[in-house]
């Protein structure tokens, strides 16, 4: 697999190209709709291998492996009139678009393939989900830090629903500044604090021997700082309301 083209140059597009062309050996050539015009000319001009196309008829002609990156709403505009031949694979990254629709849009016999890449692909250490499982676009993932493939599009559709968590996370994390700012500490002083506490966080993540029930309890005294938080912040209504939550994303995804 050495022709990849990407329809729809967004955060992910540019996550997927860097992951594949920054400092490797062998890059593949890359060829870019001009959807996401600026984005797409950064990327053409740091790499030698990436070329952005006149049209996305251009991207799917020149491609073995085309991702599909444009936003859901966005598809039938994008792809309207594409013809995509069958011996092609077509790897789907939009959200809440079945493989099937996709299909009807297309008009094709090309093998689809639903993905779930996550910007730290840029950085080829993110495991991507793919469904159904295919040799061609679990190589691609597998060299932007690995696949996951699955067996079953709802177990997709569940793990789909967890990466509506992401911007949560990072307001969290934005929460605890403020409350820190409003104690008097200087913006940036509780700024860089925050972001070297949860990078320690990350880092633990790593260690995959360690359930993450067991790596909370590790970082909990009985009795604690981190006990009292858990339990008084985070109790069982709080953990209710973000299952419901999940729930709903769930069952709008399906």
């Amino acid at each position: 697999m050495q022709r990849i083209g990407i329809i729809g140059v967004g955060e992910i597009g540019r996550a997927i190209v860097t992951g594949l062309c920054e400092g490797v050996d062998e890059a593949p050539e890359v060829f870019l709709s001009p959807r996401g015009a600026r984005t797409a000319a950064e990327l053409s001009s740091r790499y030698e291998g990436v070329q952005v196309c006149a049209g996305n008829q251009e991207v799917v002609d020149r491609s073995e492996v085309v991702i599909v990156a444009v936003r859901a709403q966005d598809r039938r505009e994008a792809l309207a009139g594409l013809s995509v031949d069958d011996g092609k694979t077509v790897v789907n990254v939009m959200a809440g678009v079945a493989n099937e629709d996709l299909r009807r849009t297309l008009a094709t016999d090309a093998a689809l393939v639903r993905a779930i890449p996550l910007p730290s692909v840029r950085e080829r250490r993110s495991v991507t989900v793919t469904f159904p499982s295919h040799p061609v676009a679990d190589a691609l993932f597998d060299r932007l830090g690995g696949a996951q493939p699955l067996d079953d599009e709802a177990d997709f559709d569940v793990l789909s629903a967890l990466t509506g968590t992401l911007t949560t996370h990072y307001a969290y994390l934005a929460a605890l500044t403020s409350w820190a700012a409003d104690q008097g500490i200087a913006s940036d002083v509780a700024d860089r604090y925050v972001r070297g506490l949860f990078q320690d966080v990350g880092r633990a993540l790593g260690d995959e021997s360690r359930s993450l029930d067991r790596l909370a309890a590790d970082h909990e005294t009985p009795g604690g700082s981190n006990e009292r938080i858990r339990t008084t912040w985070f109790d069982a209504p709080n953990a209710a309301a973000l299952r419901r939550a999940l729930d709903g994303l769930l069952a709008d995804l399906r």
